[in-house]
């Protein structure tokens, strides 16, 4: 098995931009990624306005990593790390309110492993725990139950969900050069960083290396030809967000929250981060919504009831239904026996199909708008 510590010196024979000087004195891994089977994945840090010159930097270390014996394959990856600057002056509108940001331009050029995808569209959280993972994976099986080729990109870089969910083991076979076959199950393709680095190991990622892999996720996958790519997105609005906006044109987002005012709070956040940077928000949400006791049949309001909805229409976006706290979702999620296709005919079933419904009518009407 290789070590790490050969895979550095590896790298640290290569020659830089220049020709002469080593890696060792230029730039160290700021990544390295030994999968089981003996593949390699490598992260190059390297300044933003050298960027273009270290792509052949980037190829002589791949060529010299699956040279190296032990290795199954290498695939190594630049990500850029732009030098601080001054904020720019915030401006306010008369009553005091922040201007938004600009928005992403249209017209955003799909990355090639995009080419054949009809629509992108984020499944995210303002905060963690609130079972984005599960309605994410739910809703792209919704998806694939109305006839739709439908493909999940995990992008929870330090909580991937996806391999668990969908029941899915072992790593992603390489097609040709650095691209990778996503794996597939229940009829959906399927591609996360956990399927290629250990399950029990914490990811100490800087911002910078997180949005790297989600771009090379979304550019170095064969999806193949896709009607919907669900991704799943880490909790928050930070570097993740960012970079797939700026990545991909996304379609819309899907907004997951619980109904209790914390939530709400962090999910509104979300809301505002997608419309700042021009990303049509497809709806939200209500996760845990009630409990339907299994002696009493009494209903339980278990973390308040109805914020979603009243949110939703506060911000004047659509309300895509409310997802009950219920034990069934959570055995079958555990078991990767997700219920829309384990259990079709239960009532949460039901309610991601519907959901999945009304997604997709939403993404017709603005293609056809």
């Amino acid at each position: 098995m290789l070590s790490r510590e050969a895979i550095q010196a590896c790298i640290s024979r290569v020659p830089g931009p220049d020709g002469k000087t080593l890696l060792d004195q230029t730039a160290a891994a700021s990544a390295i990624v030994i999968a089981a089977d003996g593949k390699v994945f490598v992260t190059l840090t390297v300044p933003a306005a050298d960027a273009a010159p270290w792509e052949k930097v980037r190829l002589a270390v791949e060529t010299a990593l699956r040279g190296l014996g032990g290795a199954g394959a290498a695939s190594v990856t630049l990500t850029a790390e732009r030098a601080p600057s001054a904020a720019p002056p915030v401006s306010f509108k008369p009553d005091g309110a922040k201007q938004p940001a600009q928005p992403i331009k249209a017209g955003i050029p799909k990355l090639a492993g995009l080419a054949q995808v009809r629509h992108v569209i984020a499944v995210a959280s303002g905060k963690g725990g609130v079972g984005k993972s599960t309605t994410a994976c739910n809703l792209a099986l919704g998806l694939r139950a109305l006839g739709l080729k439908v493909g999940v990109l995990d992008a929870d870089i330090y909580g991937p969900s996806m391999p668990k969910l969908f029941a899915l083991k072992g790593q992603p076979e390489i097609v040709t050069g650095r691209t990778l076959r996503p794996l597939e199950a229940y009829g959906c393709k399927v591609m996360s960083i956990g399927f290629v680095v250990d399950a029990d190991k914490g990811m100490a990622w800087r911002g910078p290396m997180v949005a790297s892999a989600i771009t090379q996720m979304l550019r170095d996958v064969a999806w193949g030809q896709l009607d919907v790519l669900v991704v799943d997105m880490p909790p928050g609005t930070g570097d993740a967000q960012l970079t797939m906006a700026q990545q991909t044109p996304l379609a819309g987002a899907v907004i997951v929250s619980t109904p209790q005012d914390l939530a709400l709070i962090d999910a509104r956040r979300g809301v505002a981060m997608f419309q700042d940077v021009g990303v049509p928000i497809l709806g939200l949400v209500e996760n845990m919504s009630f409990f339907i006791c299994d002696g009493c049949g009494k209903r339980h309001d278990i973390f308040a009831h109805g914020g979603a909805r009243a949110e939703a229409a506060k911000l004047g976006v659509a309300f895509l239904g409310e997802i009950p706290l219920d034990i069934e979702i959570r055995e079958r999620s555990d078991a990767g026996l997700p219920v829309v296709v384990t259990a079709p005919d239960s009532p949460p079933a039901q309610t991601y199909r519907q959901i999945a419904r009304t997604v997709w009518s939403g993404l017709e009407k603005r293609t056809a708008g």
